[in-house]
């Protein structure tokens, strides 16, 4: 018998850090919360609760915003340094989503560069699933699993499930979803870089 998964969705430390983010930005760029909501193409009404941290978007919408303050969603949650080589400890990696079955998702590290390719950890449960909404045009993501076996679900396309040390490469601007049907957890790498 197999347990539905719970829902997931991003965690509560992310929530506050990007709504103040988002804020802040907005308010530099002289930008009303209308103007912003109308170049990113969102409501208003959520927008307001994403700046207060009272809300709870997908990761595509915050992309969306971050796109329409000209910056990208890794720049919203990191701190811009110049340095050549740039160190980030453990204790800091942002968690960005969790579920209720303790699966987990951190950004670790991201390039500079724009569009920033994004170095993740992924940790999910047993039974557990992580949908994604499409990213933009020309986006993918690599994948490297470490322990476990993780399941690509693509819409369109056989679901493919890879082991430790397989490798995968996914154009994500389609429906995807990220599982795992085992009864063991699966520990991955994911490097995405959405256009």
């Amino acid at each position: 018998m197999t347990t539905a998964p719970m829902a997931g969705g991003p965690t509560a430390e992310f929530l506050t850090h990007v709504g103040a983010q988002i804020r802040s930005r907005r308010k530099a760029m002289g930008m009303t919360v209308q103007q912003l909501a109308d170049d990113a193409e969102v409501s208003r009404r959520m927008l307001t609760q994403i700046e207060l941290g009272k809300a709870n978007p997908s990761l595509v919408f915050v992309d969306k915003v971050a796109r329409a303050l000209g910056t990208d969603f890794a720049s919203l949650i990191r701190v811009e340094t110049t340095d050549v080589l740039s160190v980030i400890p453990a204790a800091e990696t942002t968690v960005v989503w969790s579920s209720g079955l303790g699966s987990h998702a951190a950004l670790n590290v991201a390039t500079t560069s724009h569009p920033a390719a994004e170095l993740w950890t992924w940790t999910l449960q047993p039974q557990d699933i992580y949908h994604a909404q499409p990213d933009s045009q020309g986006s993918q993501e690599l994948f490297l699993v470490l322990t476990g076996k993780l399941t690509l679900e693509v819409e369109g396309v056989a679901d493919v499930t890879l082991g430790p040390g397989a490798s995968a490469r996914l154009a994500s601007d389609r429906v995807y979803s990220y599982a795992n049907h085992t009864s063991r957890p699966v520990r991955f790498i994911r490097v995405a870089q959405v256009t």
